[in-house]
C-alpha cells in the first residue's frame, strides 16, 4: 500500500512543508494539532475550546484516511500552562476515555504562536476486522 498524504488545506502546511496526517499501511500519523479552527483560520482564545478544534480536526484527518478514533493507539499533548491540564484532560476524556490510548502529557515553553495553548499528535493503527 503506497504512502497517503493527508490535508486540512491549511496554508501553513504547504508553507512548512508537512501533512496533516500520513498513512502508511496499517498506520496514520497525525501531526501536532493546534487549536485553529481551519475553516475560519481563527484561533479561540479559550484552551477548552482549542482542545475541542484539535479534535475536530484529528477527527476529520482519521475519517479521510478511513480510521477512526477508536484506532488511536498513541497520544502526546503539549500545553503552555500546567494550570490548564484539567481543562485538557476533560475534553480528551470526552474524546479518548473509551479508548484509553498510551498517551503523554508535557508542559512546553510555548508553541509556534504565543496564543495557542494546546497542541495534539496522534497514531492510530487499523484495527483487525
Amino acid at each position: 500500500m503506497p504512502r497517503r498524504l493527508i490535508s486540512t488545506g491549511s496554508p501553513f502546511e504547504k508553507t512548512a512543508g508537512y501533512s496533516r496526517a500520513v498513512v502508511d499501511g496499517e498506520f496514520v500519523f497525525v501531526s501536532g494539532t493546534t487549536g485553529f479552527d481551519y475553516a475560519t483560520m481563527t484561533l479561540p482564545e479559550d484552551v477548552t475550546a482549542q482542545t475541542r478544534n484539535c479534535f475536530k480536526t484529528i477527527g476529520a484527518a482519521l475519517t479521510e484516511a478511513g480510521f477512526d478514533m477508536a484506532d488511536i493507539v498513541r497520544a502526546t499533548y503539549y500545553i503552555t500552562d500546567a494550570a490548564d491540564a484539567d481543562k485538557v484532560f476533560a475534553i480528551c476524556g470526552e474524546n479518548l476515555g473509551e479508548i484509553r490510548p498510551a498517551a503523554t502529557l508535557l508542559v512546553v515553553a510555548g508553541l509556534y504562536k504565543p496564543e495557542m495553548k494546546v497542541e495534539i499528535e496522534v497514531t492510530a493503527k487499523r484495527r483487525s476486522a
